[in-house]
């Protein structure tokens, strides 16, 4: 797995774009029973959730390392060497969660 540091160093994003590494969870996962589910059998209308690697420059609520919440029909997929990543827009977060440093409570709806 490449360090977040080195792609977010390396790629430089426009505009109100977003550059996120989707969690495992996006790809196949199980059910509560225990049964594999693919990634291409689409749930409709079920959220993901992704941490940003980078953001660009006309983006104002949301910053590197922050985990955010999608709809995965939005953006595009990319691959950065050999690592899978998604280009989304700002206006394309449900939600976004961020580290409780200060006491907030992290999560902004």
């Amino acid at each position: 797995m490449i360090p977040l540091d080195d792609v977010s160093q390396s790629i430089r994003m426009t505009a109100d774009r977003l550059l996120c590494l989707p969690s495992k969870e996006h790809g196949e996962r199980k059910s509560r029973a225990g049964i594999l589910i693919p990634a291409t059998a689409a749930i409709s209308r079920r959220l993901s959730w992704a941490e940003v690697v980078a953001v660009g420059p006309t983006v104002r609520n949301i910053e590197s390392h922050d985990q955010v919440l999608f709809a995965p029909d939005t953006g595009f997929e990319i691959e950065i060497r050999g690592e899978e990543y998604l280009i989304l827009r700002e206006r394309d977060i449900q939600a976004v969660a961020t580290r409780r440093d200060e006491g907030g409570t992290g999560l902004y709806l």
